[in-house]
């Protein structure tokens, strides 16, 4: 019901939108004598749509709110429809860690409270987000491999809509924003449309996920260098040589999809087919899985486990620690029988 006379004053009014940018509208009816009350999602709209005699949408993204305009027009309800006011938006990057909810930082769970508009990726805790920001509105714009429902540019454009609208918005990323994460993209996204923004780094999985299965990446009197690869693509021959030269530990990300060609490329540059390897995956979470391989062995290994993303691969002296440990504590063991 836009431009029809109707009487602010006295009346109950449901104004549903992100609550930061729907403020100054707040605070605009209850100057007007009205009994204002709020609603970020259209669950708890269509609750407190039961007492209003006016719904007023103000969100930077209204059709998410159609379920509850659909039911105020039933109802026979005015709906009104408003602008969220421009004002003091902000986007913070956030990394969310390997998984498990108690590896994220303190600072990452006092962003999530309170934040306006989350958006979440497809690893780390997405699922836990709800929890952490019980008055956000969640946009899950999470990729999986060969299929990106949402583009890059599509998520840019959102999160900067939403804080030009005055939001406080957080991208929550798996792992650390900045490594393979395109953090540095949207920052530069958010600073070319002057809107301020901020890091709060995450624990990375390439450290954290090997610690997790007791495999450290660097380990004294073992190696002292440690490399971390995407495996999106395959390497090429030139850097699977140079792996080879650099020696150290090899830490592999988003590779399960290449793991084939990176271990027949490594072979070919002279690696060792006795390499100790190992495949973690859900690293930190209950479902945690370790399989360990050498390099010769390492791809038939994984296919006979049915190993899958998401995983960290480790190739180097170090993946072969946690079983060489067992076996002494095994020894021991036996000995003092």
């Amino acid at each position: 019901m836009n431009g029809t006379a109707f009487e602010i004053k006295g009346c109950t009014l449901l104004l549903a939108g992100e609550r930061r940018g729907a403020r100054g509208a707040a605070e605009h009816f209850i100057a007007q004598g009205a009994q204002v009350i709020s609603a970020d999602n259209p669950e708890s709209g269509l609750v407190a749509l039961e007492t209003a005699n006016l719904l007023v949408i103000c969100d930077a993204f209204p059709q998410r709110l159609q379920p509850l305009r659909e039911a105020a027009q039933r109802r026979g309800l005015p709906v009104l429809t408003r602008q969220p006011v421009s004002g003091s938006g902000q986007i913070t990057l956030v990394g969310g860690g390997p998984g498990a909810l108690d590896l994220l930082t303190v600072r990452a769970v006092s962003v999530l409270a309170d934040a306006d508009m989350v958006f979440v990726d497809r690893l780390g805790p997405g699922d836990l987000v709800r929890k952490l920001a019980p008055q956000a509105v969640i946009v899950d714009v999470g990729k999986q491999p060969g299929h990106h429902k949402v583009s890059q540019s599509q998520i840019e454009e959102q999160m900067l809509t939403a804080a030009k609208a005055g939001s406080n918005v957080v991208r929550l990323k798996g792992g650390d924003p900045f490594v393979f994460g395109r953090g540095f993209e949207e920052m530069a996204a958010a600073s070319k449309s002057g809107i301020a923004i901020s890091v709060v780094p995450g624990l990375s999985s390439c450290i954290t996920v090997p610690a997790a299965a007791g495999i450290p990446v660097t380990a004294r009197g073992v190696n002292r260098v440690f490399s971390v690869i995407s495996g999106h693509d395959p390497l090429e021959s030139q850097q699977l040589e140079q792996l080879t030269g650099l020696g150290g530990t090899i830490i592999i990300l988003m590779g399960m999809g290449t793991l084939e060609s990176t271990a027949s490329g490594l072979l070919r540059q002279g690696m060792a087919a006795t390499m100790p390897c190992a495949i973690v995956e859900s690293g930190t979470t209950g479902e945690q899985r370790t399989t360990f391989a050498t390099l010769a062995t390492l791809t038939a290994t994984s296919r006979a486990r049915g190993c899958a993303n998401p995983a960290v691969i480790v190739i180097g002296e170090v993946a072969a620690l946690p079983q060489r440990l067992l076996a002494e504590e095994m020894a021991n063991f036996g000995a003092s029988a």
